[in-house]
């Protein structure tokens, strides 16, 4: 618990990516932050479990890749290195209780219109997943190094449940549990801003943003096996699997770099995590061990030696995951207020990102621009400053698609059905035109 009466220049609630990465740029330019985390850790939704039978795994966020370069930076500053997720045998599309293994860009289908989505999906897809990454050790070192750079300026189990924005003659001050600033960084999802009480009201429209913005539904799942079966059938461990009784629709390889510690990690989302929440850990094993089994052609895959999940659903202080659920039309009437500062208190969390919304590239983004805003309203920067361009990553470069000409100017079927309406339309309208010019609707000058 913070000491009372204690005053900063500002109060980052938060201790996730974003807060301490706000934390972090506030210090460095010479200002004093604290960071208040109602958790008994820092990383947020990132989350690494360290045990003899894993020896780490991320139960949270994980992954990163190029163009994500200002989390590459810090895992560079940090001294974190990246290995590449192992795509190298062949993945599999399970559909129709028949297995399809390809190393193209998209699995195989004779339906045109199947063509189109695959080509538009599966294929961007395969080009992101040539360097889809993770970060060796886990990704929860990024936020426990800030947090070590940050001493004993962050503040564990300091749940913040009341914001008073008081004006005196010289500045507002924001008591938080007892603790002052003249700034405030908001580091949560949206959704949890309604934990708080604020005083005065937020504005209305954030008020009204904050109550439509749901969590989404994850349970990450980690299977692991005595050996590395899969690969010795030919198969990579990436698995994309329909079927309406699969508990998983995506698998990915997550053995480690070095081939010990066989696993495969999948995703149990949505309607699925909340209709398979309320079995026991071991029966959601067992659901997910026999579609590994008939998707995999062995039995092997009924026998795991270890299990490790996170039903991100139970967490208090994130709500759900990945990341927060814009409704249709939501940010089209309540976006514009997503970053906007009210009074001194100023918004981050990877949901107020411009780049990579939702991921730990956003984070960083979010918290840096939170701070810069607060150091141009101190008039410590321009505000030309305050968005800043960051270098890419040498490690990691931003690869070119290389693509056919017919597969880059191929539509979605969502394209081909609009483009055929208007096409149709226009068919019509002159047909309907021609035939009203002969009847002598239409006057003729």
């Amino acid at each position: 618990m913070t000491a009372p009466n204690s005053t900063y220049d500002v109060i980052v609630v938060g201790g996730g990516i974003s807060g301490l990465s706000a934390a972090k740029l506030l210090k460095a330019s010479g200002l004093s932050p604290v960071v208040l985390e109602a958790r008994d850790r820092v990383g947020g939704r990132t989350f690494t479990v360290q045990n003899k039978q894993t020896k780490w795994v991320d139960l949270g966020g994980a992954y990163v890749g190029p163009t994500q370069n200002r989390i590459l930076r810090l895992a560079r500053e940090y001294g974190v290195q990246t290995y590449k997720v192992n795509e190298r045998e062949n993945l599999v599309h399970y559909i129709n209780g028949k297995s399809h293994p390809f190393k193209s860009s998209f699995p195989p289908t004779w339906n045109p219109l199947v063509y189109l989505d695959f080509n538009n999906f599966f294929r961007t897809m395969d080009e992101m997943g040539k360097e889809e990454r993770k970060f060796q050790g886990g990704s929860s070192q990024i936020s426990e190094c800030m947090a070590k750079e940050l001493g004993d300026r962050v503040k564990l189990q300091s749940a913040v449940y009341k914001i008073d924005q008081r004006e005196t003659q010289w500045c507002f001050e924001f008591l938080i549990q007892f603790v002052q600033a003249k700034y405030v960084v908001l580091a949560i999802p949206p959704g949890l801003n309604v934990k708080v009480h604020f005083n005065p009201e937020l504005p209305p429209l954030r008020n009204q943003l904050i109550h439509r913005v749901p969590m989404g539904s994850v349970i990450k799942c980690m299977v692991y096996y005595k050996e590395n079966f899969w690969r010795k059938k030919g198969y990579c461990g990436s698995m994309m699997i329909e079927d309406n009784g699969s508990p998983i629709g995506l698998t990915l390889d997550d053995t480690k770099p070095d081939g010990t510690v066989p696993a495969i990690m999948g995703f149990i989302l949505a309607s699925k995590c909340r209709e398979l929440s309320g079995l026991t850990k071991e029966e959601r094993l067992k659901r997910i061990c026999e579609i590994f089994s008939k998707v995999l052609g062995t039995d092997e895959a009924l026998h795991p030696v270890h299990y490790e999940e996170k039903n991100w659903c139970e967490e208090e202080y994130s709500g759900g995951c990945y990341t927060a659920y814009f409704p249709p039309g939501i940010l089209t009437q309540y976006g514009r207020v997503l970053r906007e500062p009210f009074g001194r208190l100023y918004f981050a969390g990877t949901e107020t990102a411009t780049e990579w919304s939702g991921y730990m590239e956003g984070a960083v983004e979010a918290g840096e621009r939170a701070a810069r805003e607060i150091m141009c309203a101190m008039g410590k920067l321009h505000p030309g400053q305050i968005w800043k361009p960051e270098p890419e990553c040498l490690d990691v470069p931003a690869l070119p698609f290389i693509t056919t000409f017919w597969e880059r100017n191929m539509p979605s079927v969502g394209g081909l059905i609009k483009f055929m309406g208007v096409s149709t339309f226009l068919s019509v309208a002159t047909a309907a035109g021609v035939l009203a010019y002969k009847k002598g609707l239409i006057p003729q000058n």
